[in-house]
């Protein structure tokens, strides 16, 4: 039986730090299950323990705190990537015998797909397979966990595994971001599944158990894909460099803009997010410029201390039916200030 489930989730395009935030609250030693409720492979997790970084990809990051960490219905897994991510973590001393689990119904991504998924042109994905995954899935040609051999050891029914115990309590981590989101996103420039909080019930979670929803953003935008995203200024190239705005999973350069507060605003609207964790705020401060867009105008601001107050205002205006809280953060191994409620 699910006592709750709190939800981390990315509101811009990805790339935010919802790998920090999962493992900030996995730390806290509440929970009883890590699920990645959504993407694959994808998508890349950096964060930072014990000095060292560490980049995830498929499995929940709740696995570098001990905690069994699930990936759900609503992932596709390349079986080659799953085997050799849990190598790699276990080379960097983390366990997961017993820990690392995959949803039985979740679909699997075959060579097939990664060969059709190299002829994008037009999107700018990751070729990683994962929008043919999914159409197989939809058009139900697809081919499940349960099906594939090497997987057998870590097969989990999520329905038993969620309601057939006592006191189950979920840390649910999501992939990409809200503006990548099939449904709400600039389409077609979106990923092939959906990245807002409805995706958790998706995954056999009780919308009424969902508690905590933390909205995760960053003081500046990034987005990587074919589209044009980056003003033609220099800012932006030194906003790049400073903020080290390369993905994790392919190492290609993010175009970078200003944050988008309209945009912000409504992905803690629709995602009914209850703390907001803005990252790399010492990004803008190392370049010395701070500015975001809002109501499609740039604002600019004096000083770093101006602009988090307008935010904070703006915010907390906009969105208080669900807001309660706001971080600003510029340490990339943890959230200043942070209280887990």
């Amino acid at each position: 039986m699910i006592d709750f489930a709190d939800v981390v989730v990315d509101l811009r395009y990805g790339d935010c730090g919802k790998g920090k935030v999962a493992v900030e609250l996995a730390k806290s030693g509440i929970y009883t299950h890590c699920l990645r409720f959504s993407g694959s492979n994808n998508a890349g997790h950096t964060i930072y323990i014990n000095g060292k970084k560490i980049v995830g990809h498929a499995i929940p990051m709740g696995i570098v705190c001990g905690i069994k960490s699930i990936i759900g219905s609503g992932c596709v897994i390349n079986v080659e990537h799953f085997l050799q991510e849990i190598k790699d973590l276990e080379a960097e001393g983390i366990k997961t015998e017993g820990l690392v689990y995959i949803a039985k119904n979740a679909h699997i991504i075959t060579d097939k797909h990664i060969a059709e998924d190299q002829l994008d042109t037009t999107i700018g994905t990751t070729k990683r397979g994962n929008g043919p995954a999914y159409k197989d899935k939809y058009d139900r040609k697809g081919i499940r966990a349960e099906l594939v051999k090497e997987l057998q050891p870590y097969l989990i029914d999520l329905h038993e595994e969620f309601h057939g115990e006592n006191n189950v309590r979920i840390l649910c981590e999501g992939a990409q971001g809200f503006e990548l989101d099939i449904d709400w996103g600039d389409y077609p420039y979106v990923t092939s599944s959906h990245c807002n909080v409805g995706s958790v019930v998706l995954n056999g979670i009780p919308p009424q158990k969902i508690r905590n929803i933390f909205g995760v953003a960053k003081i500046y935008d990034t987005y990587v894909g074919t589209k044009k995203f980056e003003p033609d200024q220099v800012i932006f190239k030194q906003i790049r460099l400073a903020g080290n705005e390369y993905g994790a999973t392919t190492g290609r350069p993010r175009q970078c803009n200003w944050l988008n507060l309209d945009g912000m605003i409504k992905a803690i609207q629709q995602n009914g997010a209850t703390q907001l964790i803005i990252n790399k705020c010492d990004i803008l401060n190392s370049v010395g410029v701070y500015n975001l867009i809002y109501k499609d105008k740039i604002v600019s601001f004096d000083s770093f201390e101006y602009m988090q107050a307008y935010i904070k205002h703006i915010c907390m205006f906009r969105c208080k039916e669900t807001l309660k809280r706001i971080y600003f953060s510029s340490n990339p191994k943890t959230i200043e200030g942070f209280q887990y409620e």
